[in-house]
């Protein structure tokens, strides 16, 4: 999710992905720029969101996102923060938001996805570019294997696998609905090994969903995966972006606090509760948005609540190992623990295998 997260995992042992959905391309070219100075030569990837299903009307027009969004929605919002008392923001604070929000508007779409590809493609050290909401095209998948870069998809059921395997990536992510994000309904424990099933012996599946712990590494090897995917477990590091009250919202959450909503995107994602995050699913509430309206509508009250310090309206994507994640940490002892962990889980199984 930062800059400062990807360059720590790689270096203690890990490969550090980028998110990229987040930034404009002109953003996007400075958070590469500088995890290529800081990496220390090693490689990385980047992370961009390729949906199917999208406002085509959106992608299309001339207009800038944040003035497509319906009044509708748009009101919603903007009753919700207002009975809640969080104060507009101010002239140069909504200028600020509104250059942001431009910058973004169209990320999660095909032609938006491309053009953050297109700025990953200027630096050499990028040797994977991950499809975070399923198969990506296979002219694109046959552009980057020309250009010698690994690709990756994200799934959540393994009919989705097939269709990625149909197209030639090289790492399939099996994401259980534990997971932070974008997920589905099947949990890591199933899914994993029906992902690794349909994937065969040339294709590398991680395991994704609900792993913070070395002995849930020691599953996913069980289960058949030769990796993992995490994310969660990387926000409550001082390494990460996030601000004080958004870790503090983080350490107080619990496991059933990460719920499903579609507040932020238009699909179903696995997010912290808030109040906010509610609101969109009470009786009378507007219907959500497709991408990429819905994610500029999530943002710009997100600046807004962030602006307020409104812990209690603050929503952001988070997986179930919230519970048990309860202080800052930093990304070294992260992977430190989870090594002596494996190693500690690997050992007590060992007498068990030699049976």
């Amino acid at each position: 999710h930062c800059r400062d997260v990807v360059v720590a995992v790689s270096k203690a042992g890990g490969f550090g992905v980028l998110g990229a959905v987040t930034h404009s391309p002109e953003q996007l070219e400075r958070e590469l720029k500088w995890i290529d100075e800081h990496v220390g030569g090693r490689p990385y990837g980047v992370d961009v969101l390729i949906p199917v299903v999208y406002d085509r009307e959106a992608e299309a027009s001339t207009e800038e996102v944040i003035d497509l969004i319906p009044a509708e929605q748009r009101q919603f919002v903007d009753k919700l923060l207002d009975a809640e008392g969080v104060p507009p923001l101010s002239a140069d604070d909504a200028a600020e938001a509104r250059r942001e929000l431009i910058g973004r508007g169209r990320n999660t779409t095909p032609l938006g996805a491309r053009r953050l590809i297109d700025v990953a493609l200027r630096h050499p050290q990028v040797k994977l570019v991950v499809s975070a909401l399923g198969a990506p095209p296979k002219e694109l998948v046959d552009e980057l294997h020309g250009r010698g870069i690994l690709v990756g998809s994200l799934c959540g059921k393994a009919e989705h696998a097939k269709a990625q395997r149909a197209v030639g990536v090289d790492i399939i992510v099996a994401q259980g609905t534990e997971a932070g994000g974008h997920t589905g309904q099947i949990a890591t424990m199933v899914l994993v090994p029906q992902v690794v099933d349909v994937a065969g012996p040339d294709i590398a599946v991680l395991a994704a969903g609900g792993i913070s712990r070395g002995r849930q590494i020691a599953a996913a090897f069980a289960l058949g995966a030769q990796g993992v995917w995490m994310g969660t477990v990387w926000l409550g590091t001082r390494e990460s972006e996030l601000t004080p009250m958004e870790k503090d919202v983080l350490f107080k959450a619990r496991t059933e606090d990460a719920v499903q909503r579609k507040y932020q995107t238009g699909k179903t994602v696995r997010m912290i509760r808030s109040k906010a995050s509610e609101a969109w699913e009470r009786p009378g509430a507007p219907r959500h948005l497709p991408p990429p309206l819905q994610n500029v509508l999530y943002h710009s009250a997100r600046i807004r609540i962030e602006k307020a310090r409104r812990a209690d309206l603050c929503s952001f994507p988070a997986g179930q190992v919230v519970g048990t994640m309860r202080e800052e940490t930093s990304v070294r002892q992260v992977v430190a623990d989870l090594m002596n962990e494996y190693a500690e889980t690997a050992e007590r199984l060992s007498p068990l295998i030699n049976l």
